[in-house]
């Protein structure tokens, strides 16, 4: 019997460990690799060897042309651009089709790299750090609400635990509300994620409940597609102290005559301290879920996203 679905990711094929790049070396990230990968289904993808590009093959760098970017040979001035282009648009189709729920990219790559990724330009002078790699552009392009992270964004808590929160979200969406759609689901699956929200967004948290709130008077499909759009960039958001903090004071008031004053200061001081950067969210949210077992609680309560919005073997939050 087949267990439950897991998150789709697309995956660059060198961070797994696989001799694609250039000099036929690879950039393994043991957390893809080794962790990510425990709880994920891995979609790898090198759209150099995958256009045809032999191993070994020259270095390359993106180049400003009048048209766009050229994806040019550092050793023979060849532009690959626009077969790249070409390519790109197809594999972003087909991974499109796939159903991904997020991609973890090469970072720096001239078509891999998310952000910052160096253009060159005619002349000479240093290179501007304003770039994205070709076949991301066209991966963006097809799937615009798509989850992206470069590797070294997985190092960082902050970084990962927004790349994560939005991936097993999208699988969510994805296995569950968009595979049997209703106004009522919707509105449900909103209530379930209504405090991971609130602890990055506020105002797009708000602006997701007047969506589900109004599903049963627009056409479905347009409300489900505005409303994955806007959960995925609720969570992209910055989340801080000062939110998290706010949605756990929210929660203890749901705790109202079950806790003891005393218990109420001691999750409220590891609060303070959490706002005061003396802790991780881990310490008071473990306190919390202790609550939960111990007193009871709504079952809204127990089925908040927020409480474990991903396994805990992928990182502390």
């Amino acid at each position: 019997m087949n267990g439950p679905s897991r998150p789709r990711i697309g995956v660059s094929a060198c961070l797994l460990g696989e001799g694609v790049r250039f000099d036929t070396g690879h950039k393994r990230s043991d957390y893809v690799a080794s962790t990510l990968s425990r709880f994920v289904e891995l979609i790898p993808v090198c759209p150099e060897v995958e256009s045809g590009m032999g191993v070994p093959r020259e270095s390359m760098r993106l180049f400003a042309t009048p048209t766009g970017l050229g994806l040019v040979g550092n050793r023979t001035g060849v532009d690959y651009g626009d077969g790249m282009a070409a390519f790109a648009g197809r594999r972003a189709a087909e991974l499109a089709a796939l159903q991904l729920d997020g991609f973890v990219l090469k970072k720096d790559s001239p078509t891999c790299g998310v952000e910052r990724v160096r253009v060159y330009r005619q002349g000479g002078g240093q290179p501007s750090r304003d770039g994205r790699g070709l076949f991301t552009a066209a991966l963006q392009a097809r799937i615009p609400t798509l989850p992206l992270a470069e590797e070294g964004w997985l190092n960082d808590d902050g970084l990962r635990a927004s790349f994560l929160e939005r991936i097993f979200t999208h699988h969510r969406l994805r296995t569950s509300l968009l595979a049997a759609p209703t106004p009522r689901a919707l509105l449900e699956f909103h209530a379930d994620h209504k405090l991971l929200y609130m602890a990055r967004s506020p105002e797009r948290y708000r602006e997701l409940g007047r969506i589900a709130a109004q599903a049963a008077s627009r056409p479905l499909d347009t409300t489900l597609a505005l409303y994955a759009a806007q959960a995925m960039a609720a969570l992209a958001e910055r989340s801080t102290p000062g939110k998290h903090g706010n949605v756990l004071q929210h929660i203890l008031g749901y705790f109202k005559g079950a806790l003891s004053a005393a218990e109420k200061q001691e999750f409220l001081t590891l609060v303070d301290e959490f706002r005061a950067g003396l802790h991780g969210l881990v310490v008071p949210l473990t306190l919390l879920l202790h609550y939960v077992r111990r007193h009871g609680a709504a079952d809204w309560l127990r089925r908040q996203a927020y409480l474990q919005p991903y396994p805990r073997e992928l990182g502390a939050r």
